[in-house]
């Protein structure tokens, strides 16, 4: 007999549950923000009863409004309900494996990380032996701007996406507290990123060390994970990120275990 104190879910509410439950999963398979009369359109809901749900969703954190757009897109309690079970189970546990393989062939220290609003959480470190220690360790968060993690992931997001996440007038700091990069400055970039193709850091993490990272991506296209390699700096040739042969070599070596992540996640299709 159930307890008349205990609050259950009334049969009213349900249908409304289902449809908002439906109305998430819809906006996590695109690419992009979408406009909430497509959504009634495609979920064949009524569109007052969308809108209301959008306003409920986004007042929670689930669903973000892109005002100038009008178009509605996964908020930051998405995100976080999504890492939260990437952390707990599959990235976790088939990423560690990978990583291992990865630190074999490249020889340098490797981790696994996600996007959890400005920052990345990193769920898998592999350290190489003789390596030096490094802050990245499991559980660790750090700004995703400073990272190579974090700019692979922030690179591969929706425009909108980013300055939702970076609005003008945003402070970002360095390691040190001192004042970091503007919202602009980030998102030339993130634009840099996009265009080689990897995300590279210098000495913004640990001095001495830098970072190339490349994001894995789920089904849709989002980006779930990245993966990142970290080395002396002075061990490869000074460059630009783009031109020099050795950490293109680490590139080529990440991205093939990235991939190899992928298919082990998500299958070849």
């Amino acid at each position: 007999m159930l307890d008349s104190r205990v609050p259950t879910v009334a049969t009213s509410e349900a249908p409304t549950v289902g449809a908002a439950l439906r109305i998430l999963t819809h906006l996590a398979g695109q690419p992009g923000p979408v406009a909430a009369a497509t959504v009634a359109r495609v979920l064949d809901l009524p569109r007052s009863s969308v809108y209301r749900l959008l306003g409920v969703l986004e007042e929670q954190g689930y669903v973000l409004r892109f005002p100038e757009l009008r178009r509605y897109g996964l908020g930051i309690a998405a995100f976080e309900l999504s890492s939260g079970y990437l952390r707990q189970e599959p990235l976790t546990r088939l990423g560690r494996p990978v990583l291992a393989a990865l630190v074999d062939r490249a020889g340098e220290s490797a981790h696994l990380a996600v996007l959890l609003g400005q920052d990345v959480v990193y769920l898998v470190e592999e350290r190489a032996p003789r390596r030096p220690a490094l802050v990245t360790d499991v559980g660790v968060r750090l700004p995703g701007h400073l990272t190579a993690s974090g700019r692979a992931l922030l690179a591969a997001l929706p425009a909108e996406q980013v300055r939702a996440l970076y609005p003008p007038g945003t402070r970002l700091t360095t390691r040190d507290g001192s004042e970091g990069p503007t919202p602009a400055r980030l998102r030339r970039e993130l634009t840099a990123t996009r265009a080689r193709g990897f995300a590279v850091e210098d000495g913004e993490v640990t001095p001495g060390m830098s970072s190339v990272a490349v994001v894995l991506r789920d089904r849709s296209g989002w980006p779930a994970a990245s993966v990142a390699l970290t080395f002396r700096t002075d061990d490869l040739p000074a460059g630009d990120g783009v031109g020099d042969a050795g950490r293109e070599r680490l590139v080529r070596v990440l991205r093939r275990h990235t991939e190899e992540l992928g298919r082990r996640l998500y299958g070849d299709g």
